[in-house]
């Protein structure tokens, strides 16, 4: 499948790096870019006059900020020249939450870039509503590096679970259009029910066969945490592109990640490709 809608979720920090950052990957598929302006309101907390007055004054200045938001993707998105349409939401987390869920439904990647990375409630919101909800690829990008939707060096993290099967099904038209996909397995377990007599072939066998350039790398731990391994081989690696599925309990409201997802979702220097 190739992309054609992108929905970008855009927090009040970090606002303009991660709306050029945007515009660039709409470019650079020729494809409509949907963009939402996000941020979390602010609880009421009291009743009587003065605390009600500091209240709505601080939430009016939020909302500026949000609308202001607005107003900087749509001139940065008419100088880009792209198809595109612009909302803004300050509401509730959960509110939020659903509304990315919606619009996610009707987009082939959602991309969130530092302004929702650093932002607790966002950041759950985006993921919830897209990796668990809507089943829709979630690209983390990261402060500094390139991000791009046509990656030539990837690491797939590979563990055997169906989802990571999911996460390379939904990005198997960048995997196959690699000069190089890298299945990266942590600590390999050769048992049946594990990762099998040969970790990693069943996987580098189906890729394969649609076209990707794969090789199986099984890389040992050495007691580090498996989080920290991926990273530090997609650096050393100079992958442009990590593809991973994500994990937690999808009965819970809250959503609680397994602790490879969790700290990868928090701190990663490279691109992350995300579905559950």
């Amino acid at each position: 499948m190739s992309f054609k809608t992108i929905l970008s979720l855009i927090g009040t920090t970090n606002t303009e790096t991660d709306i050029d950052k945007a515009v660039t990957l709409a470019t650079e598929i020729g494809g409509h870019l949907s963009i939402m302006a996000l941020r979390t309101a602010i609880s009421p907390f009291g009743a009587d006059y003065p605390v009600a007055a500091a209240w709505l004054s601080k939430r009016q200045r939020e909302i500026d900020e949000v609308v202001d938001v607005r107003r900087l993707a749509d001139e940065r998105c008419r100088k880009g020249g792209v198809s595109f349409d612009v909302d803004h939401i300050y509401d509730d987390r959960f509110i939020i939450e659903s509304n990315i869920g919606t619009r996610a439904m009707y987009a082939d990647v959602v991309v969130a870039g530092e302004g929702i990375r650093s932002d607790v409630e966002l950041r759950k919101a985006a993921i919830a509503a897209t990796a668990f909800n809507a089943g829709t690829p979630l690209l983390l990008m990261p402060k500094a590096s390139r991000t791009t939707l046509k990656p030539k060096n990837v690491l797939l993290a590979w563990n055997s679970r169906p989802q990571a099967a999911s996460a390379a099904k939904a990005a198997m038209a960048l995997l196959k259009d690699a000069d190089a996909v890298r299945i990266v397995i942590v600590d390999p377990d050769s048992s049946y029910f594990e990762n099998g007599g040969e970790p990693g072939a069943d996987i580098a066998a189906f890729l394969s066969r649609h076209g990707a350039k794969v090789v199986v790398e099984q890389l040992a731990s050495g007691q580090r945490q498996t989080e920290d391994v991926i990273r530090q081989h997609a650096r050393e690696l100079g992958c442009d592109m990590i593809v991973m599925g994500a994990y937690g309990h999808s009965r819970l409201r809250e959503r609680v990640f397994g602790g490879v997802t969790a700290s990868i979702i928090e701190t990663c220097d490279v691109p992350v490709f995300m579905v559950r």
